[in-house]
């Protein structure tokens, strides 16, 4: 039997909320889950118990400063290059796609 594929969501949302320096009721709470289950289901979220809706996944997201595309992504590398577009200015983003562009079409 093929062993099962698992999903980013689990670990990218652990290491994120951790970097925020976040407990999982909090982050939870943050977004918008009830402050008497928020704990256990961020905790069933890291631990790939269930995973959480896209919705979910959004407000987390946005609770973090960081773009859904994190959560889903399965490399590290791309992971990290989504988390620090976050971080950059729009023209900074700006001149970071020009650059990649320009190393695209040679």
């Amino acid at each position: 039997m093929p062993e099962r594929k698992r999903s980013p969501i689990s670990r990218r949302l652990k290491i994120a909320r951790t970097k925020a320096g976040l407990s999982q009721k909090t982050l939870g709470i943050k977004a918008g889950i009830d402050q008497f289950s928020a704990s256990a289901r961020m905790n069933q979220y890291e631990t790939e118990k269930h995973s959480p809706d896209f919705g979910t996944v959004k407000r987390i997201a946005d609770v973090l400063s960081l773009p859904t595309a994190y959560f889903y992504c399965e490399e590290d590398e791309l992971a990290n290059i989504i988390e620090l577009w976050a971080q950059a200015s729009i023209p900074e983003q700006k001149e970071i796609l020009k650059i990649i562009q320009k190393a695209t079409h040679k």
